[in-house]
């Protein structure tokens, strides 16, 4: 199982936007090949940071399948003229 974590950086003032954008896009993760799970989370000592967690079953279900699909191009017209920065996107895998 690979864990996507991805730091999401909104602009002030557009949060509710940007959560109204997520519920909207979350079925399009859910369905996706190699999709185990979804989750956003907003930072109590920073809230226009969010951090989004996805479980995939391999990374290419992410890099690639996701990442390639009208699903992905969807999510990011959902969300994306919310953000102040670029996401950043790492893959972490369970070790112990």
């Amino acid at each position: 199982m690979i864990l996507e974590v991805a730091q999401l950086e909104i602009t002030a003032g557009k949060e509710a936007a940007f959560e109204k954008g997520y519920h909207a896009a979350r079925p399009l993760f859910l369905r996706a090949k190699g999709c185990k799970g979804v989750e956003l989370k907003r930072s109590l000592e920073k809230p226009q940071t969010y951090r989004l967690f996805v479980q995939w079953e391999t990374l290419e279900d992410h890099t690639v399948t996701f990442r390639n699909s009208p699903d992905f191009q969807e999510w990011r017209r959902l969300v994306q003229d919310n953000f102040s920065a670029p996401p950043a996107v790492e893959h972490l895998e369970t070790v112990g």
